[in-house]
């Protein structure tokens, strides 16, 4: 009952006898394992790539308008800021987007590039996992943003890493500047509505003016001052009704002109904060800044990334070793089990 036991209990001292007993077949294990690995790390084999990576740090703002011609105390978001975490997630689903998956597949014609048959019936799946396994975007730990682009090709690698960089600025800027131009032609139509409705208060302040009706609180003080000047003069009768006649002129149309004067001032002054941002509406249109503070270009890199050739080698090697020695072991035991029987 207790040889079994005995089999299944392995010391180091029976590792050190066993490894000494089977140190050629170890040993030409180990070769073998260098060789296999070397020979299938070679470049016709596994081909190597490249890694080329841009770094850079999204803006904070969305308007320029609001960044530019606010005031300083009023200001939501500084120009110049930068390392803002929500600017930073919103950088990353922007560059996963199909806008601009789409634009970077285009532009470098991918499809040829990575040797895929547009034919197939596989073709954007392929595309999609060559895409995602060559292309990573992630942000980094101070809040900017990596674009990393492993390719068989160096040049290539370091131009689709930058060329990536410019297409995130190009594409955030059409997604902003067709909300800008619908923006402002909403502020524009009720800004050219408000210019019409003041218009037409001026029209009617006009047509008061054209019946004697300039300014009432004025032309009101001065008819009272002449009719009580006149009265202790004792004027005739004829000129105290004429100013009396005019007086009452003036009282019919007094509540138009109070109402039509209070309006324009009211009116003039939502047009002027309408033109405020008109004006800053105007400038989002015309105007644009990039959207990236760019650290780091990515340059034609020298070195492959991939594959570490030592690494392999080393953990072909190990493994190899491993499990030639688990298997020697199993041999050893089996060998043993067999003499007791």
């Amino acid at each position: 009952m207790t040889e079994p036991k005995d089999l299944l209990q392995i010391k180091f001292t029976d590792l050190l006898v066993i490894a000494i007993k089977w140190k050629r077949q170890l040993i030409l294990l180990a070769v073998l394992a260098v060789i296999c690995s070397a020979i299938i790390t070679m470049p016709f084999i596994i081909k190597p790539k490249y890694k080329a990576e841009v770094v850079f740090y999204p803006t904070t703002i969305n308007s320029i308008g609001n960044a530019l011609f606010t005031d300083l105390n009023k200001r939501e978001a500084d120009p110049l800021a930068f390392g803002e975490e929500m600017e930073a997630e919103n950088a990353l689903q922007l560059l996963s987007s199909s806008a601009m998956t789409g634009r970077i597949i285009r532009n470098y014609n991918l499809m040829e590039h990575y040797g895929i048959d547009p034919k197939s019936s596989r073709a954007k799946t392929s595309l999609a996992d060559k895409f995602r396994s060559n292309i990573e975007f992630r942000r980094t730990r101070y809040l900017s943003i990596s674009i990393t682009v492993m390719d068989e090709d160096p040049v290539m690698a370091a131009k689709i890493a930058n060329g990536i960089a410019e297409i995130y600025d190009t594409v955030k800027t059409e997604i902003q500047m067709q909300l800008a131009k619908e923006a402002f032609e909403i502020i524009e139509s009720e800004y050219i509505k408000k210019e019409k409705e003041i218009d037409e208060i001026r029209g009617k302040l006009k047509e008061l003016a054209e019946n004697g009706v300039t300014n009432y609180e004025e032309q009101a003080r001065a008819l009272a001052e002449e009719i009580a000047k006149l009265q202790a003069k004792g004027g005739s009768s004829g000129q105290l009704q004429q100013l009396r006649d005019q007086q009452a002129l003036l009282s019919k149309y007094a509540g138009d002109f109070l109402y039509y004067t209070e309006n324009l001032k009211l009116q003039l002054d939502a047009q002027d904060k309408l033109r405020t941002r008109h004006e800053k509406a105007k400038v989002d249109v015309d105007k644009t800044i990039t959207h990236k503070f760019l650290l780091t270009s990515a340059e034609t890199p020298e070195i492959k990334a991939y594959p570490i050739r030592k690494t392999i080698v080393l953990i072909t090697l190990m493994a190899t070793l491993f499990f030639g020695f688990v298997v020697i072991i199993i041999i050893e035991k089996f060998r043993a089990y067999k003499a007791m029987s």
